[in-house]
């Protein structure tokens, strides 16, 4: 793995008290940059992170928040920014499928109201706030941004329609977030396939094994793959702009 040296950066990642967040948290950290964790103030997982790295050594602070609330979204951000004194990279990472199972294609009755507010507010404009939020502070440090969207935004099914429309909508925002940046500040964002993490998709074992025969690298991804490129995004890849990176294993290709 790649390291670098990020000694005085600062990081926000949303969603970062588990999973693919919670990789990059670790990542950036273990490089030496200062994290601000965002979580809903109702996770408990969230403090616990902050004490275990802290115990470890490294150098991270909670910033709890529900990017799904605009006002809420809004106070997050420019409080992280202020308790990290600057801000170099920001990981919109924060999602929901909305549903605890899959909703197949023709099955439109469990595509509710409820279910598109609640993955557009979070998958969609939950991008789109943190980074109007952030933009001075990440255009004033030459910084970047990185989002987490899905391949299910590149033709997947994944969890529903609802969830791939919002994750394509991030692929199309990524493009125009760049746009809005440059030339102080990158946007780039990262389209997981199947992932081992604690989401919350109840995915069976015959969807798991089905996705491991499929990719061509005959495994499912771990959420330090993800971190990995996200890393790479955020810190390197100087040249790199509004593209989304697929990370996959070759399922879309099996």
């Amino acid at each position: 793995m790649i390291t670098y040296d990020l000694k005085g950066k600062t990081a926000l990642v949303t969603g970062g008290a588990s999973g693919i967040g919670l990789a990059l948290v670790t990542q950036l950290a273990k490089n030496g940059a200062k994290v601000a964790i965002n979580y809903l103030a109702d996770d408990a997982r969230g403090p616990e992170q902050v004490e275990k790295l802290r115990n470890a050594g490294l150098d991270v602070i909670g910033a709890p928040g529900n990017v799904g609330d605009a006002a809420d979204c809004e106070r997050m951000v420019l409080t992280a920014v202020k308790d990290l004194g600057r801000l170099d990279y920001l990981a919109c990472n924060a999602g929901t499928p909305g549903t605890r199972t899959t909703i197949g294609p023709k099955e439109l009755d469990r595509l509710t109201e409820e279910l598109w507010e609640s993955v557009l507010q979070v998958n969609l404009l939950g991008v789109f706030r943190c980074v109007k939020a952030a933009a001075s502070a990440l255009k004033a440090a030459h910084g970047a941004v990185v989002s987490t969207a899905s391949i299910a935004g590149l033709d997947s099914p994944g969890s529903s329609m609802a969830y791939g429309a919002t994750k394509a909508g991030v692929i199309s925002l990524t493009k125009n977030l760049a746009r809005t940046l440059a030339p102080e500040a990158r946007a780039n964002a990262v389209a997981p396939g199947a992932v081992d993490s604690s989401w919350m998709i109840e995915w069976t074992n015959e969807q798991r094994s089905g996705s491991i025969d499929k990719a061509l690298l005959k495994r499912r991804c771990t959420p330090e793959d993800l971190a990995e490129v996200m890393l790479f995004l955020l810190a390197g890849a100087a040249m790199v702009t509004g593209q989304t990176v697929v990370v996959d294993g070759g399922l879309t290709l099996g």
